[in-house]
């Protein structure tokens, strides 16, 4: 059996940034024909849901337990080693740590990927914290346009969790103890991409941004899923398409395009791209995220006049009551996500408040920090990773600085031990990774694409999604990635816009 298809655009992957592309090429030509392949099969019976939104009570407690800590590299399971599967049919759907899957990833062990249909779109916090100046790159006068576009698409709400009566002093406390920061950076409830319907809070995942996804409806848009992009079949200048796999019942064919879009992720989009013979300088290189510091403290409820009774109740279908954030700034330059809860007893009586404090630290893009790819392949059948990843000593510095801020905000809350209630996590561990098909402004080595996600070389292949992003962040990543989606999806619709180029 064979898949042989003709398309106007072809997407790699059906995230978060995949079915953002979609949306806005939509939006852009209601007639576009559009193909999506995404390598996973759907958790559960809808495609690209969040899981926090599953009918199934299995699969909605499995996330919610996960998730619960606040600590993302626990989404992947509370094992930090897992033996290497053997094959693909070992693998549950859901997240895998890089040695599951069969990745050389001991420098990189607390990374994980997505074994699934939306990849981590439908497992993620959906916080989406805005980038400050520092995050940003290229033109800011684009940026607010491009922002508020991402917000809409990923239906972000400012303040869905908090602060409550006792997130209140959380708040308080971190704006005295932060003062020189600009007016809109300054200590908050995170916005999150939630759309609030009474006391619920609905995850946005890639069904919520381009509903074809799940419930059809377009007779434009095809999505396969199980369906690997194996390469993408070029000539010196252009991309015709890609050949694809289809791992249910084997059948394999080539899907050509006019243009090709890759949503893979930071670490699959290279990949793909490496396997294609598509190998700019940079390509795989300045991997990057930002150090992740865990803590949790108990609110000292006395010094700040609060009582038991006080305490706020879960919501229905959370995990926490407060989700709480100190921006990052050029003047402040680490990121805290606080997610706070009160500890209950068997009866549903308080009997505590529980703050997760974790502190994200920016780290130096550097061309060492890369992914090898070798003769090897992995479960996926594509080429083995193998990930190379150190601190600088100004990453040090900077980690040893925020282990102190850590303590400094502990403090300024509740009791704690530095020794045992605060711990820096391993590297990958915050699962933010970026910079591994980074954007520049010129083909000078150091980039793999241009400001629009065009790949260096080719006038009709585009990347998409947190790899592109080139500057060090602190904060979660999604948002400023679905803005690197949004500049792909403007440079594909002007280019098709001359579709006499694309096809010469």
């Amino acid at each position: 059996m064979t898949l042989d298809i003709e398309t106007d655009v072809l997407i790699v992957g059906g995230g978060i940034m995949g079915s953002a592309v979609a949306a806005l090429l939509r939006e852009a030509d209601p007639d576009l024909d559009i193909v999506m392949v995404d390598a996973g099969e759907p958790i559960g019976d809808t495609v690209g849901r969040h899981l926090h939104e599953s009918d199934d009570p299995e699969i909605w407690e499995r996330y919610n337990h996960r998730v619960a800590s606040g600590i993302q590299g626990l989404y992947a399971g509370d094992e930090t080693f897992r033996p290497v599967a053997r094959s693909r049919d070992e693998l549950e759907l859901g997240m895998h740590r890089l040695a599951t899957l069969g990745e050389d990833a001991e420098e990189f062990s607390g990374a994980a990927l997505a074994w699934n249909a939306g990849g981590m779109g439908v497992h993620w916090t959906a916080a989406t914290p805005s980038p400050g100046a520092q995050e940003r790159w290229g033109e800011e006068d684009r940026w607010a346009r491009d922002l508020e576009t991402a917000a809409r698409l990923l239906r972000i709400t400012e303040a869905p969790l908090g602060p409550t009566v006792a997130g209140e002093p959380i708040v308080t406390a971190l704006r005295e103890r932060f003062t020189d920061v600009p007016a809109d950076r300054t200590p908050r409830a995170m916005p999150m991409a939630v759309t609030v319907d009474g006391d619920r809070r609905i995850r946005t995942g890639p069904a919520t941004i381009f509903p074809p996804i799940a419930v059809g409806g377009d007779p434009a848009f095809r999505l396969f899923t199980g369906t690997i992009a194996t390469a993408i079949d070029h000539d010196t200048d252009a991309v015709i398409g890609a050949r694809v796999h289809r791992y249910a019942d084997g059948a394999r064919g080539s899907i050509r395009a006019l243009i090709t879009i890759v949503c893979a992720d930071a670490l699959r989009t290279p990949q793909l791209l490496f396997a294609s013979g598509i190998r700019p300088a940079a390509l795989g290189r300045y991997l990057n995220e930002h150090a992740f510091i865990s803590n949790r403290v108990l609110l000292d409820l006395d010094r700040f006049g609060l009582t038991l009774a006080d305490l706020p109740p879960i919501p229905e279908g959370e995990t926490v009551s407060d989700s709480l954030w100190l921006p990052a700034s050029a003047e402040q330059p680490l990121q805290a996500q606080i997610m706070a809860r009160p500890y209950i007893d068997d009866e549903g009586s308080p009997l505590a408040f529980g703050v997760g404090v974790s502190i994200y630290v920016p780290l130096d893009s550097r061309p060492e920090n890369r992914i090898e790819f070798g003769d090897e392949s992995d479960l996926a059948g594509m080429p083995r990773m193998r990930m190379h990843f150190s601190y600088s000593d100004a990453d040090r510095t900077a980690i040893a600085k925020a282990t102190d801020v850590m303590a400094e905000i502990a403090a300024d809350l509740g009791e704690w031990d530095r020794a045992s209630d605060s711990v820096l996590l391993a590297p990958g561990s915050s699962l933010h990774m970026t910079g591994t098909v980074r954007s520049g402004n010129i083909d000078d080595g150091t980039s793999v694409c241009d400001p629009g996600g065009r790949v260096w070389g080719f006038r009709n292949l585009f990347v998409a999604g947190n790899g592109v992003i080139p500057t060090p962040m602190a904060g979660n990543v999604t948002l400023t990635g679905v803005v690197t989606a949004i500049r792909a999806a403007e440079s594909v619709t002007s280019l098709l816009a001359r579709r006499t180029e694309v096809s010469a």
